[in-house]
């Protein structure tokens, strides 16, 4: 488990000054796995809110190491620096310890960057994958990417008179990387620091590709007031929207278990890009969201109880 004295000794892992949205919730995640590792790191990122935030040029707020990729090949442009750096180990010519991570977005994750992403787990590269999940593409517009939920409100699956927001449920990509049989795949929110810390701990120790798919409640795309984004993290868990779990080498664990399962209607309600949904002719939609989470939580929990 994390050690919550001994991260508090590392400072601030991320620059102050950074151009993030008041309450946005990706500083947050941010410091929380830079701060899990007691090892040197080199960072990439896929154009999107984390990178043009924090690395407005001539600044960045990095305290680490820094490749901007493009929208669609973080995951290969760090496999292909993890590759250099086990080259230079071999030759004797580099021998400290350096771990690797790749940050990218809900849309260069699921979406552009699936593709780079899928190959460079299914090589085996020795990396960790953070995907930011805000559920949209905010930095662009607040189009709907595949991890948009259904009924959400985006500009490119509006709310109106013809539609009631995204018609589709949300991809679930955390099953499609546990699909790649790698070591370490698990879901984090920054709600539970301690929960996130130790996972991130977990995934740099693997030997092998590794994966963590993070809630980031958005404050501009969500549309919360700014004080209230780990609140709505927390009742993602709460109502298991979002749950808390691990796959380490096939085998499941929850890892944070709600104490009692809200309702998903007190998650949605303190998002405008859900009011609509509670129009008395939209009421079917939230029944089918909670349908839907109370499925994948039972097919969760029987995956968890049988190990597999």
């Amino acid at each position: 488990m994390a050690n919550l004295k001994e991260l508090s000794k590392k400072g601030n892992v991320v620059a102050p000054g950074h151009r993030a949205c008041a309450g946005c919730t990706f500083p947050i995640i941010l410091k929380q796995v830079l701060a899990a590792s007691d090892t040197p790191l080199v960072c990439g990122s896929a154009t999107g809110c984390m990178e043009v935030t924090t690395t407005i040029f001539p600044f960045t707020a990095w305290k680490t190491p820094f490749i901007h990729s493009a929208f669609e090949n973080a995951a290969a442009t760090i496999s292909g620096v993890e590759a250099a750096y086990k080259s230079l180990k071999r030759q004797g010519k580099y021998d400290k310890e350096v771990k690797f991570i790749a940050f990218g977005g809900d849309g260069g994750t699921y979406d552009i960057g699936l593709q780079s992403l899928s190959g460079a787990m299914e090589r085996g590269h020795n990396m960790l994958y953070v995907c930011y999940n805000n559920e949209a593409y905010m930095n662009t517009g607040i189009q709907r990417s595949s991890a948009t939920p259904l009924g959400a409100d985006t500009t490119t699956s509006p709310a109106g008179k013809v539609k009631p927001g995204k018609g589709q449920s949300r991809k679930d990509l955390t099953e499609i990387m546990v699909a790649h049989n790698i070591p370490y795949v698990a879901q984090g929110s920054p709600s539970h620091w301690n929960d996130m810390v130790t996972k991130v701990q977990k995934a740099l120790a693997v030997d092998g590709p590794a994966f963590i798919n993070v809630l980031m409640p958005c404050r501009l795309g969500w549309a919360f007031q700014p004080q209230y984004g780990m609140q709505i993290a927390r009742e993602a868990v709460s109502s298991c929207y979002w749950p808390l779990y691990e796959v380490v080498d096939g085998e499941y664990k929850i890892t944070v278990m709600p104490k009692e399962k809200t309702p998903i209607a007190e998650f949605l309600k303190k998002e405008t890009k859900f009011r609509h949904l509670f129009k008395p002719e939209n009421a079917e939609i939230i029944e089918r969201i909670q349908a839907e989470i109370d499925a994948r939580w039972n097919k969760l929990l029987k995956r968890a109880e049988l190990g597999c």
